[in-house]
């Protein structure tokens, strides 16, 4: 069984493997796991999960950070849906026993926390606590994210097993700063100069920038130790 794992944003990965990686190109973690930094979106998600395919990936992972859209999830918390939902198209249901044997091993990381639930998509950046409501409302789901839709949706045209592993990073009641909004390309990752540049004339951003930096700090911590508790399904952190 060969794993094939879908990263999106470099700080992402970086909880995986300490190599860097050139976005697009796969990478062999080890005898029975493939890596791929992908970039933000669905399109790049899907090219990336079909890529791996093609390199002899035969089960396909979402890993990755998340946004809360219920006050219960708090960053750091891992959510491993078993319902995918997306705007235009039907719901994905991942039900295996893969999934259960994940969270099995993964509940202790956040004993007290609910690892199940539906996980929406998005195909840009939800940056208000207001929009994540609207979502939230729309969709029933506890979270949501850019890529996992697009990965399962490959998984499911090849008739492969797909496991979804997110953390938290961004409550729902957090409006994101608007240097980030400002700051991030079209991958979305932040460009350090446009970012700095922002805060020079909008210091006001600067506390909520640090709140920011360190609920995704805790989710990056729970997605280490999540890669640790999985070494027995090939998600071995080198």
């Amino acid at each position: 069984m060969i794993t094939g794992i879908v990263v999106a944003l470099p700080e992402e990965l970086s909880t995986l493997t300490s190599q860097k990686l050139v976005k697009g190109c796969c990478h062999s973690l080890n005898e029975t796991t493939l890596l791929c930094l992908s970039g933000t979106g669905p399109e790049n998600a899907a090219k990336t999960a079909n890529q791996l395919i093609s390199n002899g990936a035969n089960r396909l992972v979402s890993w990755g950070c998340a946004a809360a859209l219920h006050e219960s999830c708090k960053p750091g918390d891992l959510i491993l849906p078993d319902c995918l939902v997306s705007e235009n198209s039907p719901p994905i249901f991942l039900n295996s026993p893969w999934l259960e044997e994940s969270r099995a091993v993964l509940q202790t990381i956040n004993p007290d926390c609910e690892l199940t639930g539906t996980l929406a998509e998005s195909v840009h950046i939800v940056s208000t606590a207001a929009e994540k409501k609207r979502v939230a409302e729309h969709t029933q789901a506890k979270a949501l994210d850019m890529e996992s839709y697009a990965i399962a949706e490959v998984a499911k045209l090849h008739e492969l097993p797909c496991l979804v592993v997110r953390a938290i990073a961004d409550p729902a009641s957090m409006d994101l700063p608007k240097a980030i909004s400002f700051a991030i390309d079209q991958q979305g990752e932040v460009v350090l100069t446009r970012l700095l540049s922002y805060l020079i004339t909008h210091p006001n951003e600067i506390p909520s920038l640090i709140r920011l930096g360190k609920d995704f700090s805790l989710a990056r911590k729970t997605l280490q130790l999540a890669a640790k508790k999985l070494n027995s399904f090939s998600l071995c952190a080198n």
